[in-house]
C-alpha cells in the first residue's frame, strides 16, 4: 500500500469516527448527582485535573442562559471570591445500568454549592422535589427567549423538563436570589462509578432499612455502600423516614457527610490511584456548564476548597411547609430559608441543630464526652468589685450561629446513622 492510499483510509476512518453519536449517558442525566459532583468540588487534587483533561475536553457542556461566571483563566489557584454551583440529576434511566421501566427527566435531586468569599464555610442546600413554586420564564431546547411562559404555581422537579439545565437555574435563582455561577448533571453510572472508586462509603444504620422499591435490604450496624447498592440508598424513600422526598434528603445527607470524612482522609487524597478514579468516573458521567468544562477550573476548584475544614461544611434542606390543600405537596418556608440565605450571603458560619426523621446521632464511644456535652455551662458570675463584664472578643463573634431547630441538616464533621423508617 502506497503512503498516498495509507493516508486516504486514516482520513476515512477520522471521519467516520467524527460523526459518531456521543454516547446517550451523556445526554441523560441522573436522580442523584450528590455523591460525584461533591467529588469534583471537595476532592480536589490537582494530579487529578491534569489527569482527566483528556476526558474533560470531550464533555458534553451547556450553555445557562445568563451572565454567569467567566471561565478559569490559565494558572489561577482559586476561584475569586464566593461563587455558587447548581447541581442537578433527574430520573431518566436512558442510557443507564439501571433500568427499571421508569420515564421521564425531571429533577428528583437539586442541590446548590455556596463556598463563601473567604473560603472558609461552604454549604450544601438541598431542595425537594415535591416543592410548589412559581416558575419565570425558561429558554427553550436551543435557548429561546420565552419559550417556556412564566407560571404562578408548579411542581420543583419539573424545571429540567420545561427547560433544561438553564430552567432549572433560573428557577433557583428566583427561589433563592442566589446567583449560580456554574451548573452540572451527572448519570445514575457516576454514583455507582464513585463509590466503587473509593472502595465503598462506610454508612451507619441505625435499624435495617428495607425497600423492595429499590430492591435494598440492608442489615443495621456499619454498612460500606459499593455501587448499585450505594445508589439505591441514596433513592430509597419507602425505607427510611416518613417514606417522603424530604426524609431522602436527611438519609442521603448521612451518606454525603460519610463520603466528604473518607475524602478529606489522608488515606484516600494521598492515593493517587483513588483520586483519578474519582474524578474519572464523575468527570465521565457529567454534563458541566461550558464555564466548568476546563482543567483550569478542576485546579482552581480544587485549590479553593480543599483546606475548608470539616466542621465549616454544612448540608441543609430548604426549609418547607405542607401545601394547604395539595395532599403530599410542599411550599417554601420563606422566613425560614432566609435566615440560611442571609447567613450563605455574609458568609458567617453556622451549625445546624435540626435533624430530619431519616437520622439518629451515632452514640458517642466516651461516656465521659457524652456527659460532658450534656452538662450545663457555668453561669459566668459578675466581677466581686462591681465591675462590668467585658464586651465579648472578636474571636467569640467568630462562633457559629445555631440555626432554629426547624431547618434541618446537618455539618459534615457530624457522624450520624439513618435511622431507617419511623413513620408509617
Amino acid at each position: 500500500m502506497t503512503d498516498q492510499e495509507i493516508e486516504q483510509n486514516t482520513q476515512r476512518v477520522t471521519s467516520r469516527h467524527g460523526r459518531l453519536r456521543r454516547s446517550s449517558a451523556w445526554r441523560n442525566v441522573a436522580r442523584v448527582l450528590v455523591t460525584t459532583a461533591l467529588v469534583g468540588v471537595l476532592s480536589g487534587v490537582s494530579v487529578a485535573a491534569y489527569a482527566v483533561w483528556g476526558l474533560v475536553r470531550d464533555v458534553d457542556t451547556v450553555d445557562l442562559g445568563t451572565e454567569s461566571a467567566e471561565a478559569i483563566g490559565a494558572g489561577q489557584q482559586s476561584i475569586d471570591g464566593a461563587f455558587t454551583i447548581l447541581l442537578v440529576g433527574s430520573d431518566s434511566r436512558a442510557g443507564q445500568s439501571i433500568d427499571d421501566g421508569e420515564e421521564g427527566e425531571l429533577n428528583d435531586v437539586t442541590l446548590v454549592l455556596n463556598v463563601s468569599e473567604d473560603h472558609q464555610n461552604a454549604t450544601v442546600m438541598s431542595f425537594p422535589r415535591d416543592l410548589m413554586v412559581p416558575f419565570p420564564s425558561c429558554p427553550g431546547p436551543k435557548g429561546e427567549e420565552g419559550y417556556y411562559p412564566a407560571m404562578s404555581e408548579q411542581q420543583f422537579n419539573s424545571s429540567l423538563q420545561y427547560g433544561g439545565l438553564p430552567c432549572t437555574a433560573q428557577v433557583v435563582e428566583s427561589l433563592t436570589g442566589l446567583d449560580i455561577d456554574y451548573a452540572g448533571l451527572v448519570t445514575f453510572d457516576g454514583v455507582i462509578g464513585v463509590s466503587k472508586a473509593i472502595g465503598g462509603v462506610d454508612v451507619c444504620l441505625a435499624q435495617p432499612i428495607v425497600d423492595p422499591k429499590s430492591d435494598l435490604d440492608l442489615p443495621a450496624g456499619d454498612v460500606s455502600l459499593v455501587g448499585t447498592e450505594a445508589l439505591q440508598f441514596l433513592r430509597t424513600r419507602a425505607g427510611v423516614g416518613d417514606g417522603g422526598d424530604v426524609s431522602r434528603i436527611s438519609n442521603q445527607q448521612i451518606f454525603m457527610s460519610a463520603l466528604i470524612r473518607q475524602l478529606k482522609s489522608a488515606e484516600t487524597l494521598a492515593d493517587p490511584v483513588k483520586v483519578y478514579g474519582l474524578a474519572k468516573a464523575g468527570v465521565e458521567n457529567m454534563t458541566l456548564s461550558s464555564n466548568m468544562a476546563s482543567v483550569q477550573f478542576m485546579q482552581a476548584l480544587a485549590g479553593t476548597v480543599k483546606d475548608i475544614d470539616l466542621d465549616r461544611i454544612n448540608f441543609v434542606q430548604y426549609p418547607t411547609t405542607e401545601h394547604p390543600y395539595q395532599e403530599g405537596r410542599l411550599l417554601p418556608d420563606r422566613d425560614s430559608a432566609q435566615i440560611v440565605l442571609d447567613l450563605i450571603e455574609s458568609g458567617q458560619p453556622f451549625e445546624v441543630t435540626g435533624r430530619g426523621q431519616a437520622v439518629e446521632e451515632e452514640a458517642s464511644d466516651d461516656p465521659v464526652a457524652e456527659n460532658a456535652e450534656t452538662e450545663a455551662p457555668a453561669e459566668t458570675e459578675a466581677p466581686a468589685d462591681g465591675t462590668e463584664t467585658p464586651a465579648p472578643t472578636e474571636e467569640a463573634n467568630d462562633e457559629p450561629v445555631q440555626l432554629p431547630d426547624n431547618i434541618t441538616g446537618q455539618g459534615a464533621a457530624a457522624e450520624t446513622c439513618s435511622a431507617g423508617r419511623t413513620v408509617y
